[in-house]
């Protein structure tokens, strides 16, 4: 889902909000909680999940054109933990319904394995 999507969605769940709020809303609160990562709180939604920051340290990583070594400093990442309602709840659903993949994606991984079996390697 899409941000526009959820827009949508909730514009024709609550017709009586014009669709200028609820994009208003929505945008506000992507904000806030962008604000709040990259003030280095942590964001907790009982029953939805939690978001905190994760630090990479730094370390030695290479150019891939030209092999060289390169210094990569240290980042803070965003990671999303799940909570315990929204697990089971996609966990049922995937009962439900099939998880549908990309059609490249499976083209990429036959070929993948097609290759590897070709070189004498075996998944």
């Amino acid at each position: 889902m899409t941000r526009s999507e959820l827009i949508t969605i909730l514009a024709e769940r609550f017709p009586k909000l014009p669709l200028r709020d609820t994009d208003f809303a929505v945008k506000t609160i992507l904000d806030s909680m962008t604000k709040s990562l990259a003030e280095g709180q942590r964001i907790e939604i009982r029953g939805f999940g939690s978001f905190s920051l994760t630090r990479r340290p730094p370390r030695v990583g290479r150019n891939p054109k030209s092999g060289e070594q390169v210094m990569v400093p240290e980042k803070s990442v965003p990671h999303f933990k799940p909570g315990k309602e929204l697990r089971e709840r996609v966990d049922l659903s995937a009962s439900k319904f099939p998880i549908i993949t990309d059609a490249a994606d499976d083209k990429d991984s036959e070929d993948t394995t097609a290759a590897s079996t070709q070189h004498g390697h075996a998944e």
